[in-house]
């Protein structure tokens, strides 16, 4: 494309466009149909000349101007409870099925790596001795020791907001840093399994395997199936970057990443409940079965919401993104 030719050819489209705006309120019809073509049309320039010739300058403009325009043809939108409602009935459950194919080989991958941390530092008292101190590990994994101490030490709202905000942060995380190649949400995945592979191996190695699965599962479940979630879109969001497949890659990475955005949110909320278990359900006085029961629930509960209700919206086309109305313009391109 030759930006000058261009410019020449479409400049007075925009100053036009420029014109309407500034007395937008005293439009006749005429205008007012004139006003909407011109904004689908500089739209149209705008993606081609992002697509094609990207100048700064021009850019901000008619990204301003285009801006400008679209609140003047569609208004000011602001949030409503219908949002939520949709939202938490459609987009989120829809994003979440949508991934499936990377969150569900994420979790069995990496559930396989914990169980053979677990097992590596369960039989082998020399990879245990690295770790600390003999002392140490047996005031970690002894009857009322620090494993189990640890959910009880804090008062319980405190200790749930603090599990929140910690889970929330590591998700997040997952979903930002996986446009790098997914790189960084490999490597917070594996520090998660290390985690958990060295809990389970002590406790293991101590004879009380039963008293930390006990001590886990019941917020465990379900707080492990959202950070698989997040780990898995931030992998699919970092494979878009290499293969974005029909779309163009910002076009791609736009729509992904909108999703990711939204998950995000989504994942908040189900970390929320995730971490209300684990500091009022786990430390308290119920018996082990009833506590693993909870989190089996918690679990199922979500999985039905997004085999349930996420597939059903999927499969009525929801993708998760933002609705139509509010996305940039984009210009149609060939399979």
């Amino acid at each position: 494309m030759d930006l000058d030719v261009f410019v020449s050819a479409h400049r007075a489209e925009w100053d036009r466009l420029d014109a309407l705006l500034l007395r937008r309120r005293g439009l006749t019809g005429a205008e007012t149909d004139e006003l909407v073509t011109l904004y689908q049309r500089t739209a149209t320039h705008l993606s081609l000349i992002q697509s094609s010739a990207p100048d700064p300058q021009l850019t901000g403009r008619l990204t301003q101007l285009v801006a400008r325009a679209r609140s003047a043809v569609t208004g000011t939108r602001r949030a409503s409870w219908r949002d939520v409602t949709r939202f938490l009935t459609q987009g989120f459950p829809a994003a979440v099925y949508r991934a499936r194919h990377w969150w569900v080989p994420t979790a069995l991958v990496s559930t396989a790596v914990a169980v053979f941390l677990g097992w590596w530092i369960g039989t082998h008292p020399e990879v245990q001795s690295s770790i600390a101190a003999p002392e140490e590990l047996r005031e970690l994994t002894r009857p009322g020791g620090l494993y189990e101490t640890y959910y009880s030490s804090h008062q319980a709202a405190a200790f749930a907001a603090q599990v929140w905000t910690n889970n929330a942060q590591a998700a997040a995380m997952c979903l930002v840093l996986g446009v790098f190649l997914g790189l960084p949400v490999l490597w917070i995945l594996f520090q998660n399994m290390l985690n958990l592979g060295i809990g389970a191996g002590l406790m293991s190695s101590a004879g009380r395997l039963d008293t930390f699965l006990g001590l886990v599962l019941p917020h465990g479940l379900l707080e492990l199936t959202a950070v698989f979630v997040a780990a898995g879109t931030g992998l699919r969001l970092g494979w878009t970057v290499i293969d974005p497949g029909p779309r163009t890659r910002r076009t791609a990475l736009a729509e992904e990443g909108r999703a990711a955005v939204g998950m995000a949110i989504g994942l908040a909320l189900v970390l929320f409940v995730s971490g209300a278990i684990e500091g009022f359900v786990t430390p308290s006085g119920l018996p082990t079965w009833a506590r693993i029961t909870i989190g089996i629930t918690a679990e199922l509960v979500f999985l039905a919401y997004v085999y349930v209700v996420g597939g059903r919206a999927a499969r009525a086309g929801d993708t998760g993104d933002v609705e139509a109305t509010e996305r940039s313009a984009a210009v149609p391109t060939a399979a």
